[in-house]
């Protein structure tokens, strides 16, 4: 099939986009990460309560339940897992105030680890996949998920290794996170997936030109979000 280069041009040129503004979001501080992460929470569920009412009509009380657990909940321990809570002391007097302090890392690591497995996942399917992996994503298969979270370990603990900034995590719990968001990043894919097959859609929204949603893009990160958030609480704090 021959490329399309308009086609490929839209892709390439919203993925820049995507990609600069999801790092700015990132790493310019507190107020662009919040900023960022609440109007992806609030175009996912506008989304997903389109895509329910397509499936099955049903009164709004059921639409925010639904919606709170599958993309605020995620979106909300995802911002926690970046902020800690710190008193302080601002004036002379003694008086002791509450901050808010703003570290990227653990949000990186979800992020990254989700991206690395996602675009691992992809070519190694695409070299070697042969195997179908679920009747719901039938473009997947298990040489290419199973090449795509190996990679994702192998290239966070590297990554980890060689970025002084990430020695505040050792590489034991780097290489945990990649390999759970590798795990249930492909579960919250193939979910969003079996919703929108459901809904008889092909994408989620088009705030992408060419990628689809916010769903699309952030489908592996509301399910992976939890579990790696579990693990920090249980075993990092």
């Amino acid at each position: 099939m021959a490329l399309d280069k308009k086609t490929f041009q839209i892709r390439a040129t919203t993925a820049i986009i995507f990609a600069a503004v999801m790092l700015l979001g990132l790493f310019t501080g507190l107020w662009p990460f919040l900023v960022l992460f609440s109007i992806i929470m609030v175009g996912a569920v506008l989304e997903f309560i389109k895509l329910v009412n397509k499936i099955k009509p049903a009164s709004p009380w059921r639409y925010y339940l639904l919606s709170s657990v599958y993309i605020v909940l995620p979106i909300i321990l995802l911002i926690d897992m970046g902020t800690v809570f710190t008193l302080f002391q601002h004036n002379l007097l003694d008086d002791i105030g509450v901050g808010v302090l703003y570290n990227p890392l653990l949000p990186c690591a979800v992020i990254f680890s989700i991206w690395i497995n996602d675009t691992m996942a992809y070519i190694v399917g695409s070299l070697i996949g042969k195997t179908p992996f679920s009747k719901i994503s039938p473009k997947k298969t298990w040489e290419g998920t199973g090449g795509g979270a190996l990679l994702c370990v192998l290239l966070i603990a590297t990554l980890a290794y060689l970025i002084p900034a990430a020695e505040q995590i050792s590489i034991r719990h780097w290489v945990v996170i990649a390999a759970l968001c590798s795990i249930f990043g492909t579960l919250g894919d193939l979910l969003e997936s079996k919703i929108k097959r459901m809904a008889q859609v092909k994408d989620s929204g088009h705030f992408m030109p060419g990628h689809g949603g916010f769903l699309d893009r952030f489908d592996s990160l509301l399910i992976a979000t939890p579990p790696v958030w579990l693990y920090v609480k249980l075993w990092m704090v």
